[in-house]
C-alpha cells in the first residue's frame, strides 16, 4: 500500500465494502498459528510474576497499566520512539530534539546556587554542551570526571552554541565503544514505580511468544495492512530506517501497523456491542428503587441553594431509571463545576431510603476523601451512614468497616480501587456510582456490578470530560446519557489570559497581589512524559525560584514522584489554607476542590492538550471570588498550539472545547491519558481513530456470523468484561 501523506494518513485506508460475507476459513498459516497458540497458551496466559524482575510489588504497579499476563505486554504499545541508532555531532544538536551524542568531559564541578547540582562540560572536536544533574552521588561524579569519554542521550535546551541538557542518560565509552542500537527505542505508557528500562525488558521477554497469537483477521493483509505479528513487531522494535521511510506509528500519528491493531480492537468492541444489543436486558434482575423521597426533600431544605434546572432534569431521569426492574446504565456528563456531586447524592439518597447500599468509586484517594467529606456533611445529618474505605487504613479499622458493610450497617461506601476487591462485600448493594469513569478500566468499573448478591445493581457513571456528540453516540451508543449543561448560581467564568514566558516577572507580581489579598494560587509545571525525573525537577526548580522571588508566601510542592501520603498531606494543607501557592504537576488535574484558590498559572501551556488545559483551569473559579487562569507559553507558537490556546481564551464551555480538541487532534487525549491506566482501549483512540469506526463496523458485520472467531476477538480485546462492552 502506498504510504499516505501525514495529513491524509488518518483517512487513507478503507476496507473493500464489497468483500464477500463468507465464513472464515483459516489458511494453513493461520492454522499453524492456532497450533502454536495452543502450544504456547500457558506461556502467554502466565502471570507477569513468572518473568524476571517482577515480584508482587512490581506486579501490583503493572496492574495499574492493565498488565496482568504475559500476552498483555504484546498489546502495550509505545507512545513514541527515540532514535539511538546513530550519533549526532554536538554542533548539530537542536533544542527540543532528543538525540544521542558523544564527547569528552572537559570540566566537572559541584555548584551551590539555588540548589546543589553537578555541572559537566562535554565537548567533541567542534562544539560543547553543558550537562546538569540535580540528583547524583559520588560514584556518578567520579564517572564524569575530566578526561572521561561519555555517550549521552537527552533533550538539549537553550540556543544553538549555548546548549545544555538536564539529566541525560549517560554511559562511559571506554576503550571499546558500546554497540549502537539496531532498532528505535520505544517509550511506553508508564506509571509511578515502573521505569522505561523495566518495561522494555519485559516486552523483550514476551516477544518470543508472539507467534503463539493467532491472526484472527488475516483478510486485512489483502487490504494493504500488515498481519498481526508483523504489526506488533514493527511497533515494539521498529528498524531505524522505518522511521524515515514509513509513516510515523506513534500514539499521536497512526501508521499502517497501528491502523491494523486499532481496527481489530474497534471491530472487537463493535462485535461485543452487537452481542449486547441482541441480549434481552429484561432477564437482569435489578432492585426497584422508588422511595417517597423524604430524605431528598429534607436535604433540599438544608441546602443554602436550589438545584439548577439542568440538575433537576438529570435527577428526574435517574430516578425514573432506578424505579425500573432493569438495571440503570446511565452516563452523566457535566463540565467542571456543574454540580455532578449533588446529582449523585440525590441518587444515593433514593437508594438508601429504599433500604439499599451505595458504592461510590473515585479514581484517586484524594478525590475519594474529598467525596467522603462532602457526602458525610450532607448525608449523616439525615441519618445515612457513610464509610470511607482507603488503601492506607489500619487492619483493625479496615476489618470493622468490612464487617459493617457486609452486615448492611453502612449505607454508603466511598473509596478507590479498594471497593472492588474480593474482600469487600455488601449485604444489599443497589447502586454503584463511578466518578471520572474514563480513569477506570472496564474490568475495574464492572467489578462493582458483581457484588449485588444475585441482583445487578444500578450504575451511574459520571465524567467531567465533555465528549463531543459524535463520539458519545459511537462510544456510548447503548448507554442512557444525560448532560448537565447549566452552571450553578454564584459560579463566575474564569478569565483566561495568554502571556509569553518573557513576562514571567509580571505574573509573579500578580501572584504576590492575589495571595496578599487572602486568596490562594496554583502554579502548574508541564508533565514531561518520558521522564518522571525531569517532571519532578521542573516542579522542584520552579518552587525554589518562586520561594526566592516570593519569600513572604508559604509555597508547597506536589508532583508524581512523591509518595502518596506525602503528596496528599501537601494537598490537604493547601485545601486547609496553610499554603498560599501550590507548585504542582498535573497531579492536581482531577479532584482538588479549593474554593479559596482564584488564580492558576500553567507553564508551557503550548505543550498540553486542550482537554487537560480545560480540566486544570477547572480547579479555580470554584468559589465566589473572580478567578483567572494564565497560560504561559514560549514563542514562537505553531499553528495547532496557537489554535488550542486561542480556544482556551475564547470559551470556557467544555463541550465546545471538546469539539475543537477533536478537530485539532492535539497531543492531549480526548478521553484521558493512557499514563493514568485507562484500559478501556489499549490501541484505539477515539480522538484519532474516528475515521476507522465505519470500517470496523462493516468488518464486524462480516465476522459476527463466525461465532468462534468473533468470540476469540472479543476475548482478546475485552476479556472477562465482554458482557459490559457497552460502557467500554
Amino acid at each position: 500500500m502506498p504510504n499516505p501523506t501525514p495529513r491524509a494518513r488518518r483517512s487513507a485506508w478503507r476496507p473493500c465494502p464489497r468483500a464477500p460475507r463468507s465464513r472464515w476459513t483459516p489458511s494453513p498459516g493461520v492454522r499453524a498459528a492456532d497450533a502454536a497458540a495452543r502450544a504456547g497458551r500457558m506461556e502467554l496466559k502466565a502471570p507477569l510474576t513468572t518473568l524476571k524482575g517482577v515480584g508482587p510489588a512490581v506486579a501490583e504497579r503493572l496492574q495499574r497499566l492493565g498488565l496482568a499476563e504475559v500476552q498483555d505486554l504484546l498489546f502495550h504499545l509505545p507512545l513514541r520512539f527515540e532514535d539511538r541508532t546513530r550519533l549526532t555531532p554536538i554542533r548539530a544538536l537542536r533544542p527540543g530534539l532528543s538525540a544521542l551524542f558523544e564527547g569528552c568531559v572537559t570540566h566537572s564541578e559541584v555548584v551551590h546556587r539555588r540548589r546543589r547540582m553537578l555541572v559537566v562540560t562535554l565537548a567533541d572536536h567542534q562544539a560543547q554542551i553543558l550537562l546538569r544533574f540535580f540528583h547524583f552521588g559520588a560514584n556518578q561524579q567520579r564517572r564524569l570526571a575530566p578526561g572521561v569519554r561519555v555517550r549521552a542521550f537527552g533533550e538539549p535546551r537553550g540556543l544553538p552554541g549555548a546548549l545544555e541538557c538536564v539529566h541525560p542518560e549517560v554511559q562511559a565509552v571506554g576503550a571499546t565503544p558500546p554497540a549502537m542500537e539496531t532498532h528505535l527505542t520505544p517509550i511506553y505508557p508508564a506509571t509511578e514505580g515502573v521505569s522505561q528500562r523495566l518495561l522494555r525488558q519485559l516486552v523483550a521477554a514476551a516477544l518470543p511468544g508472539l507467534r503463539g497469537l493467532p491472526d484472527l483477521l488475516p483478510e486485512l493483509a489483502a487490504e494493504g495492512l500488515p498481519d498481526l505479528h508483523t504489526a506488533l513487531e514493527r511497533l515494539h522494535q521498529p528498524p531505524a530506517q522505518a522511521h524515515t521511510l514509513e509513516p510515523a506509528d506513534t500514539a499521536a500519528e497512526r501508521g499502517p501497523a497501528r491502523t491494523r491493531l486499532a481496527l481489530e480492537e474497534l471491530c472487537a468492541h463493535q462485535l461485543a456491542r452487537v452481542q449486547q444489543s441482541r441480549t434481552p436486558r429484561n432477564h437482569c434482575d435489578a432492585p426497584v428503587i422508588q422511595p417517597p423521597g423524604k430524605l431528598w426533600a429534607q436535604l433540599l431544605e438544608q441546602l443554602p441553594f436550589s438545584p439548577t434546572g439542568a440538575q433537576s432534569r438529570v435527577i428526574a431521569e435517574i430516578l425514573a431509571d432506578l424505579a425500573r426492574t432493569t438495571p440503570m446504565n446511565r452516563l452523566v456528563q457535566g463540565d467542571v463545576g456543574s454540580g455532578k456531586t449533588l446529582v449523585a447524592v440525590a441518587a444515593a439518597l433514593a437508594a438508601a431510603e429504599a433500604g439499599y447500599q451505595v458504592a461510590f468509586m473515585a479514581p484517586t484517594e484524594l478525590l475519594a476523601r474529598q467525596h467522603g467529606r462532602n457526602l458525610a456533611q450532607w448525608l449523616e445529618p439525615l441519618g445515612v451512614t457513610v464509610a470511607w474505605l482507603g488503601g492506607r487504613q489500619g487492619a483493625a479499622e479496615r476489618g470493622q468497616l468490612l464487617a459493617a458493610l457486609a452486615a448492611g450497617q453502612r449505607q454508603v461506601a466511598i473509596g478507590t480501587h479498594a471497593l472492588f476487591q474480593d474482600e469487600v462485600q455488601f449485604q444489599r448493594l443497589g447502586l454503584a456510582i463511578i466518578d471520572e469513569q474514563h480513569r477506570f478500566g472496564v474490568h475495574q468499573r464492572m467489578a462493582l456490578r458483581d457484588k449485588g448478591n444475585g441482583r445487578m445493581p444500578h450504575q451511574l457513571i459520571m465524567t467531567a470530560t465533555p465528549i463531543p456528540r459524535t463520539l458519545a453516540m459511537a462510544l456510548y451508543a447503548e448507554l442512557a446519557s444525560s448532560v448537565i449543561d447549566e452552571r450553578p448560581p454564584g459560579r463566575t467564568p474564569v478569565r483566561t489570559a495568554l502571556i509569553s514566558h518573557e513576562r514571567r516577572d509580571e505574573v509573579i507580581e500578580r501572584i504576590r497581589a492575589a495571595c496578599g489579598s487572602g486568596t490562594q494560587a496554583y502554579w502548574v509545571c508541564p508533565l514531561v512524559e518520558d521522564s518522571e525525573q525531569l517532571e519532578a525537577e521542573s516542579a522542584e526548580a520552579t518552587a525554589e525560584r518562586l520561594r526566592e522571588a516570593l519569600p513572604e508566601l508559604t509555597i508547597g510542592l506536589a508532583h508524581g514522584r512523591m509518595k502518596g501520603p506525602e503528596r496528599d498531606a501537601v494537598m490537604e494543607r493547601f485545601r486547609a489554607g496553610g499554603i498560599d501557592l501550590l507548585v504542582a504537576t498535573t497531579v492536581i488535574e482531577v479532584g482538588v476542590d479549593v474554593p479559596n484558590a482564584s488564580l492558576m498559572i500553567i507553564e508551557n501551556a503550548e505543550r498540553m492538550g486542550l482537554s487537560q488545559l480545560h480540566q486544570l483551569r477547572g480547579r479555580v473559579g470554584r468559589g465566589a471570588s473572580a478567578s483567572a487562569c494564565v497560560l504561559l507559553y514560549r514563542p514562537p507558537l505553531g499553528e495547532t498550539a496557537r489554535e488550542r490556546l486561542e480556544a482556551m481564551r475564547r470559551t470556557d464551555d467544555g463541550f465546545e472545547i471538546a469539539e475543537v480538541d477533536l478537530k485539532l487532534r492535539g497531543p492531549g487525549e480526548l478521553l484521558g491519558t493512557r499514563q493514568t491506566g485507562d484500559r478501556s482501549f489499549r490501541v484505539a483512540d477515539w480522538g484519532r481513530d474516528q475515521d476507522l469506526l465505519d470500517a470496523a463496523t462493516r468488518l464486524a458485520l462480516r465476522v459476527e456470523s463466525d461465532a468462534p472467531r468473533a468470540g476469540a476477538l472479543i476475548e482478546r480485546w475485552l476479556g472477562s468484561a465482554t458482557r459490559y462492552a457497552t460502557v467500554g
